[in-house]
């Protein structure tokens, strides 16, 4: 446990700092996985852009790495342009 008044502090931020990238991070799974349960290509390709920026958000801030990201959004967008219309 943290024993100076500056490691307190930087103890209580990062359990901050934890919990509201876990959030974006859930919320980004979450928006995928719904993605990939579209069987109507016209509301997959609405929703892509959306979960698209998502991703991007989370590589900006270096939650995810940025070839994850791309990988994602290419498998994402294979799988939305591989819909019957």
């Amino acid at each position: 446990m943290a024993n100076h008044k500056s490691a307190k502090k930087r103890a209580r931020q990062d359990a901050k700092k934890r919990l509201h990238n876990r959030y974006y991070k859930k919320t980004t799974r979450t928006a995928i996985a719904s993605l990939r349960e579209l069987e109507d290509q016209k509301e997959a390709e609405k929703f892509l852009p959306k979960v698209s920026s998502m991703i991007d958000r989370l590589a900006k801030k270096n939650q995810i790495h940025k070839n994850k990201a791309a990988n994602l959004k290419r498998k994402l967008a294979v799988y939305v342009n591989g819909l019957e219309k």
